[in-house]
């Protein structure tokens, strides 16, 4: 008796290498200005010099953010939370508009990405030759060339995790400990993290960090709607389809399966089964079909940036860009416009001076000559500007109030200085009192803070 074999059910499939075919095209050079701005932006701000220091710095010891001429010091956590919303919002806006072209043009994993693979085709040669290489035995040739992409792809790995760390440990600082071989734990422990974890997503993993790791695959298919522009493969003007030559009177389509769509596809997807999560939308099939379509003299655009409404209805371009100021888009413009004005009238009116009061808890308040009685306090003051500046203090709140030891106090620029000031007043009835601090700019008298606090008077 013949028993059934028992199926043997995977719960997770291995991984089939992807060899992206190199493409030449618009979108492939409007793939590569990406590459080139974002990198030119990452790699070239932490040289770019402010007033004398790194015009972009995030000194966590010193506890100041440095923007080119802002100063955001940890009570400014509020900026930083804006600027992260509004970045939000931001992509949203462009999901809903345009898909997942964040994804395909400017995001970290896809530029490394980019740049790894040309490093890979300069050292092994082109997706024909780096699948015989790799299917081939190890030899001298190829221990050479693998080796040569490895050393390079940790070069630039490396160099990404210095300029990394440069954000948050002055550049310059960073070169001369790493130059005398005395770079800081903290420094050294966030160079090699950053670097091995470009050198493996962008090395190694690649389409599976686009694919398994990173949330916003999941959850962008929520900001589409049928009128968001997406990469599209044309069904009805490409099937049925077949390769090889064409004869005179084939009812066929324009597709003539040649698979370059495939071929060229960083996350190995077949555009024309639809719309798939692993999109990335950077276009590469685009650039593929068009010149294969040139080749065939078919009209181009067989595979192209379009939406589901556009295909099914037939619309042109004009009708496409009428969509495009539809409820959702004009909503998040809206939202996001509001933001930005929220935000930029917030900074402008920042007053560049923060003023906290603390009482000295020691001392309850105690009577002096003339029956006065005085108080003591700490006055924290924190110069957010870049400038140095001298402050003037003043008391008012109660008959007599006066500063006694100290009325002015000058501080360096993106400083801080906890300064101590005896208020005294006239005796009044016992208890506790209202009082309050004036802190202004003799160089600019709007640059004034009124702090209030409380005077104990002895009962």
């Amino acid at each position: 008796m013949n028993l059934p074999k028992e199926a043997v059910v995977k719960m997770y499939a291995a991984r089939e290498e992807i060899y992206p075919r190199e493409i030449k095209g618009r979108y492939a050079t409007l793939r590569w200005a990406g590459v080139w701005l974002t990198q030119i932006v990452f790699y070239g701000l932490p040289w770019l010099q402010w007033n004398g220091r790194q015009a972009v710095l995030f000194d966590l010891g010193a506890r100041k953010f440095h923007l080119f001429g802002l100063v955001l010091w940890p009570q400014d956590f509020i900026y930083l939370a804006g600027l992260l919303i509004i970045c939000a919002y931001g992509l949203f806006l462009v999901t809903a508009v345009a898909g997942r072209v964040w994804c395909g043009f400017a995001c970290p994993q896809t530029v490394y990405t980019e740049l790894f693979l040309w490093i890979e085709r300069k050292t092994e040669g082109a997706r024909s030759a780096r699948i015989r290489l790799d299917r081939q035995p190890w030899t001298l040739e190829k221990i050479w060339k693998k080796g040569a992409k490895h050393a390079a792809w940790l070069a630039v790995a490396l160099w990404t995790g210095f300029t990394f760390v440069g954000y948050f440990t002055p550049v310059h600082t960073l070169v001369h400990e790493v130059a005398t071989f005395s770079l800081g734990a903290w420094e050294g422990f966030w160079v090699l993290f950053y670097g091995f974890a470009t050198y493996g997503n962008a090395g190694w993993m690649r389409e599976q960090v686009c694919k398994y790791m990173c949330p916003y695959a999941r959850f962008q298919s929520s900001m589409f709607d049928r009128d968001t522009l997406v990469v599209t493969y044309d069904r009805k003007r490409g099937e049925p389809r077949r390769p090889g030559a064409r004869t005179a009177g084939d009812k066929l389509g324009d597709c003539i399966d040649c698979t370059m769509c495939v071929q060229v596809c960083p996350t190995g997807i077949d555009i024309r089964q639809g719309l798939q999560y692993e999109c990335i939308g950077c276009a590469a099939c685009v650039d593929a079909c068009n010149g294969v379509m040139d080749k065939v003299s078919k009209p181009r655009g067989l595979i192209r940036y379009a939406t589901e409404n556009a295909l099914a209805r037939g619309w042109g371009t004009e009708e496409v860009k009428r969509r495009l100021l539809r409820p959702k888009v004009l909503g998040y413009t809206a939202v996001l416009g509001l933001l930005i004005l929220a935000m930029t009238t917030s900074l402008a009116l920042r007053t560049p001076l923060k003023v906290d009061v603390i009482r000295d808890r020691g001392s309850m308040g105690r009577e002096v000559e003339d029956g006065q009685i005085e108080n003591v306090y700490r006055l924290q003051l924190m110069n957010t500007s870049e400038g140095a500046r001298i402050y003037r203090l003043s008391v008012d709140g109660m008959p007599g109030a006066r500063i006694v030891n100290r009325d002015v106090v000058a501080l360096d620029g993106a400083s801080a200085r906890a300064v101590p000031v005896r208020v005294r007043a006239e005796a009044g009835a016992g208890g506790s009192h209202r009082i309050a601090f004036t802190v202004t700019a003799l160089d600019d008298p709007s640059v004034s803070v009124r702090e209030e606090a409380a005077f104990i008077v002895p009962r």
